[in-house]
């Protein structure tokens, strides 16, 4: 799950970190309002979407030339001009793709007079199992080609989660943005507070771009973005009412309330699969026939009647989806189980599109018995090949 910037900076907020007075704004009036509330004269108005990129991205309703999705405002009849360009407009960012993200919402902050720009994130390396802290000297909106062509201008600096923040951590994210004296003091403090409320949080990432030295000699967060671990969502109900369902998809939503994984592509074969690995083997071996998945969908490892018939309907929600392919492992969930949920949730859903199913586990030859006896063109396959084969052959022949 994700949150907006004046979202995440309002949690920061809650264990001491420093932020420059912002305010949220949903129409023209608030954006205004808020301008007058903060010291001035210089604003910032960003634009509060679900994706990076917001400075150098371009809204499709304006002329090629007009600035990004975040401004500086000399002054409130600025903010007043900016905030009208740019809610219910559609920002495009190098993350957005193509479609790009409507804006909703606005966050106003005071401007801050930067000296320089500096980068910090926190991930979780599951390969270590620690906490990664990212540091660079490089902050700003080009860190992605920073890491691409000068890589050594990045350090990773792991925590180990039993010892927790030490010291040593904090000096060496001072000694990685090469700062000294008071400010590396403040370097260590803001990452030790930004590692607690990594952990604290449950967050599966924490990205502070850029962290920025002010001329006056703080170290303030002048733009962050902050997901979380779904899994731990339940431990943190505050968390969960910032949500934003805007900014998802409405397939992901529907998804969720089946405990469904769902993430569309761009291609034209539904996949329902059981288990991360083999919903990337299954859309690698399509690939490899020469067609493209429309969606990873993974069913889990309870994949009942409900389950299979919600995944069902979000695939053939996809009016590019022009066939289905079901690889299924039973496991502990038998196959003739899987095999009548199949029958049920096709017929329930009156499928018109080609479906090729793909059993294999325990009770495998009953669930192909079952498939088998239906009365529904439901196309068998032996293994994942001869499935991926299938499936691409009936896909373009419909075509």
């Amino acid at each position: 799950m994700n949150v907006h910037e004046y979202q995440a900076k309002e949690l920061l907020a809650k264990f001491g970190v420093g932020i420059p007075a912002g305010i949220p704004a949903l129409t023209v009036e608030e954006a205004v309002a808020a301008a007058k509330q903060l010291p001035g004269p210089l604003y910032v108005v960003k634009a509060q979407i679900h994706a990076g990129g917001r400075g150098k991205g371009k809204f499709k309703e304006l002329p090629a030339d007009a600035k990004g999705g975040v401004r500086l405002a000399k002054s409130v009849e600025e903010v007043e001009a900016f905030a009208k360009e740019m809610l219910g407009n559609t920002l495009v960012t190098v993350q957005t793709g193509e479609a790009g993200k409507q804006v909703n919402r606005l966050y106003v902050t005071d401007g801050v007079d930067i000296a320089k720009e500096y980068y910090l994130s926190m991930v979780v390396d599951r390969a270590s199992g620690r906490v990664a802290m990212i540091v660079s000297t490089e902050g700003g909106m080009d860190i992605e080609e920073v890491a691409h062509s000068t890589p050594e201008k990045i350090a990773t600096i792991t925590v180990d989660p039993a010892q927790g923040f030490m010291p040593h951590h904090g000096r060496a994210v001072a000694a990685a943005l090469k700062l000294s004296g008071d400010l590396a003091k403040q370097a260590g403090t803001i990452a030790k507070q930004l590692y607690t409320a990594f952990n604290a949080l449950d967050c599966d990432m924490l990205e502070i771009n850029p962290l920025v030295e002010t001329k006056d000699g703080n170290l303030l967060v002048l733009d962050t973005k902050m997901s979380f671990d779904s899994n731990a969502l339940y431990r943190h109900p505050d968390v969960v009412a910032l949500r934003d369902e805007t900014e998802e998809d409405p397939a992901e939503i529907e998804a969720s309330k089946y405990d469904l994984a769902y993430i569309k592509l761009d291609g034209n074969i539904g996949c329902m699969v059981n288990g991360a690995g083999l919903a990337m083997a299954t859309m690698d071996i399509i690939k490899l026939n020469g067609e493209f998945p429309a969606n990873f969908l993974d069913v889990g490892g309870g994949a009942t009647t409900e389950k299979v018939t919600a995944a069902f309907k979000l695939i053939l929600s996809d009016p590019a989806v022009k066939g289905i392919l079901v690889n299924i492992f039973g496991g502990i969930m038998k196959c003739d189980i899987i095999a009548d949920g199949i029958v049920a949730a096709a017929k329930e859903v009156n499928l018109q599109v080609p479906l090729v199913v793909r059993l294999e586990g325990t009770n495998v030859q009953q669930g192909k018995d079952i498939l088998a006896n239906s009365g529904l063109p439901i196309v068998p396959a032996n293994d994942l090949g001869d499935a991926a084969q299938k499936i691409v052959a009936a896909v373009r022949k419909v075509a």
